[in-house]
């Protein structure tokens, strides 16, 4: 039988990521994320609702959304659920919670806050994936006043021109 946990998210950061550090060294960060929905009910108003996840991120990919994110901020996140139980210490009752461990993640939204490539690819988010394609050497120019890069020249292509 096949299984398949893959989880697709953006949403905004309900509070500032709070950075940990396990024992030998690995770093844990974890911080909710608010999704929203909008929709019609029966009487055709619109409404709207939010669901909150609760977000764990390891390693680097942790340390670079504690450092360049903050409460409000939007994230698209990729990731696995996952199933935690545990018995509470105080009424010896048992407890669960179902979380998202992030997987890979990027930045949306402008360069408020100074979060480096935000609405690009997240740094580090491919670490230890093997590439199958070169990057660019340079990076495409900005537009004036640095904003998103400048639009690529428009050149006349002829159909003979594409190889396949």
């Amino acid at each position: 039988m096949a299984n398949l946990n893959r989880v697709l998210l953006i949403g905004n950061l309900t509070r500032d990521p709070e950075l940990r550090v396990t024992p030998k060294g690995t770093a844990i960060c974890q911080f909710g994320l608010a999704i929203s929905r909008s929709f019609k009910d029966e009487s055709g108003q619109t409404r709207e609702e939010a669901t909150f996840v609760d977000i764990e991120a390891w390693g680097k990919q942790g340390e670079l959304i504690a450092k360049y994110c903050t409460k409000g901020r939007p994230l698209f996140v990729e990731g696995r659920l996952r199933f935690d139980q545990w018995e509470d210490k105080t009424t010896q009752q048992k407890r669960s919670k179902l979380k998202v461990v992030l997987e890979n993640f990027q930045f949306l939204g402008g360069r408020e806050g100074g979060a480096p490539g935000a609405g690009g690819p997240a740094s580090g988010a491919d670490e230890g994936v093997d590439q199958t394609f070169e990057r660019p050497a340079a990076t495409p120019p900005r537009a004036p006043g640095g904003g998103r890069p400048a639009p690529a020249p428009q050149h006349d292509i002829n159909d003979e021109d594409v190889p396949f």
